[in-house]
């Protein structure tokens, strides 16, 4: 099999066309071609009226080595690396030893477990929140009723804050191992759509990714692993001898004691009890950056004409996204973050009293407004002294904003005009919001620090010599965005992928600090699992008297 990459076609070419360029790129006849497929498919949009498709392909000729020999010295024809996931090759687990313990069922938790059980080591895994299915029925109804649940929401149950997502599997990580062909793999096998494998910026939506988290849930337990919905772990147990401290199990709010050797902690950004409770015992926790700002919503179609010209509503195109970033006088960045085409700004409180912004899509993506986080990039020396500092920071913008929008769960909103005017806005113009329960329209200022209001107003003017019809003068901003990403990482050594100060611990994920959304999440979840199966094949000192 050989490669063919950056083979370009327009973008409305007929279905012939992409086996005729073959042919014509290889030099060959018809009757050599013996199959092929589309392994990427991308865009090229700078030139809105004549985009361009752009192909990398597998192809399967009868004398390859021929072909190869003669395109010596293209850079564009190779041969097609193996993407095949191998498993890694570790020591059976000396007997006795307690499976492995996986706290959340994220995309991080479930990789996590998912190759734990292809590898026969029967991973136990807990989860503080419901199966996916009933937490959906929470997260409606804090939407609908403004009724929250803190244990059953868009941050806590099965399948993690990724389910409530524009569900984007794509990531800009290092990947030279082909994990996230693994992950991709698995995804199709539960369920999501075969195009995953090839777009270029593949998403598959909440309502399919409910679908595909009870179909990873199944093969785990198929596998002979255990999953235990409703169960906070409330405390480690660690051991220390000559210095050393290893993990030997977790306690559970009911009391309940689990040993393990191997504890892998995959809780998300917002388990914010579980990072005070790690801290206490002694684990090594940093302060980490993070980003702070608004959600934006135009209308999808301004945003598909800003990007595609006259081949806006193309059904290979879809909806358009963007990624717009301005480095503002203040010396402060801000940038897009989760842009969500064709979805819904939602509701992501996880605490009391305090109101959070994400943003969401289907599969479809047919939903009137465009949405995106626009945040201001802030690190520890804005919430200065303590670990986590940024913790507190965040409750304190989030309580704002509970209180600037009526202390209901409404989130707080503002015109984009007034916002830049400094002006509370009073009445919405053609954009509608789409936040439940509502947006209360108020003056945004007193919900971020003045450096990031600054930047923000700057950010928007700007952003229209980006895209034309950016700045617009009724487009809705809704308060606030805290959570692009956890404010601590659990740091870990990187040969072995355990905590600095507490063998066989393993931090995982966003909450870890590791990732940033389902796909970098996914595979620092394969990453983990083969390190905890190595280490399980080394023995663990016993406890002494």
């Amino acid at each position: 099999m050989l490669r063919i990459n950056e083979l370009k076609l327009p973008l409305d070419h007929p279905d012939h066309a992409l086996r005729d360029a073959i042919l014509k790129r290889l030099g060959i006849d018809a009757t050599e071609l013996v199959d092929f497929n589309v392994f990427k498919r991308s865009y090229d949009a700078r030139k809105k009226a004549a985009i361009v498709l752009i192909y990398a392909i597998d192809v399967e000729v009868k004398n390859e080595a021929a072909v190869l020999a003669r395109m010596k010295g293209d850079q564009y024809i190779v041969p097609s690396p193996d993407t095949g996931y191998k498993f890694v090759d570790a020591a059976r687990p000396p007997a006795g030893t307690p499976r492995p313990v996986v706290v959340g069922t994220g995309p991080c938790g479930l990789f996590v477990a998912l190759i734990l059980a292809q590898m026969g080591l029967n991973p136990l895994v807990l989860e503080r929140g419901k199966v996916v299915r009933e937490r959906t029925v929470d997260t409606f109804g804090f939407w609908r009723k403004r009724k929250l649940n803190t244990e059953s929401n868009v941050q806590f149950g099965e399948g993690g804050a990724g389910t409530f997502s524009d569900g984007k599997l794509y990531s800009q990580i290092k990947d030279p191992k082909h994990y996230g062909r693994k992950v991709l793999t698995e995804f199709v096998k539960s369920g999501a759509p075969e195009e995953i494998m090839y777009v270029s910026k593949p998403h598959i939506g909440t309502f399919r990714l409910v679908k595909m988290v009870e179909q990873m849930r199944a093969e785990i337990l198929s596998l002979g692993g255990e999953i235990r919905f409703e169960t906070r772990v409330d405390d480690i147990r660690i051991s220390e001898t000559n210095g050393v401290r290893q993990v030997r199990g977790v306690v559970l709010a009911s009391g309940e004691e689990i040993a393990t050797n191997h504890l892998v902690m995959a809780v998300g950004h917002s388990a914010r009890d579980t990072f005070e409770m790690l801290y206490k015992r002694g684990v090594y926790v940093e302060a980490k950056p993070f980003s702070i700002g608004f959600r934006v919503e135009h209308p999808q179609s301004l945003i598909d004409v800003c990007r595609f010209g006259p081949n806006a509503g193309n059904k290979i195109l879809g909806a358009a996204d963007y990624k717009i970033v301005h480095h503002a006088s203040n010396g402060r960045s801000v940038y897009s973050f989760c842009m969500c085409p064709g979805g819904t700004v939602v509701a992501a409180s996880s605490e009391e009293g305090r109101v959070v912004t994400n943003g969401m899509s289907q599969y479809s993506r047919n939903e009137r407004n465009a949405n995106s986080a626009i945040v201001v990039g802030i690190t520890p020396e804005d919430y200065p002294g303590h670990p986590l500092a940024g913790i507190a920071f965040q409750r304190e913008l989030e309580s704002r904003a509970f209180l600037l929008g009526g202390s209901t769960y409404d989130a707080p909103g503002q015109l984009m005009g007034d916002f830049v005017r400094g002006v509370p806005s009073k009445e919405f113009g053609s954009v509608i919001p789409s936040f439940k329960p509502a947006v209360h329209l108020t003056d945004l200022a007193p919900s971020l620090p003045d450096y990031a209001i600054l930047a923000l107003r700057e950010a928007f003017v700007a952003f229209d010599k980006q895209i034309k019809g950016y700045y617009k003068e009724d487009a809705v901003l809704t308060g606030v965005e805290t959570r692009t990403s956890s404010p601590i990482r659990i740091k870990r050594r990187d040969d072995d992928l355990q905590s600095m100060n507490t063998r066989g611990l393993f931090p995982a994920g966003e909450g870890a600090g590791y990732a940033g959304g389902i796909m970098s999440a996914a595979v620092d979840g394969i990453r983990v699992a083969e390190a905890v199966a190595i280490a399980m094949g080394v023995p663990v000192p016993a406890l002494q008297d």
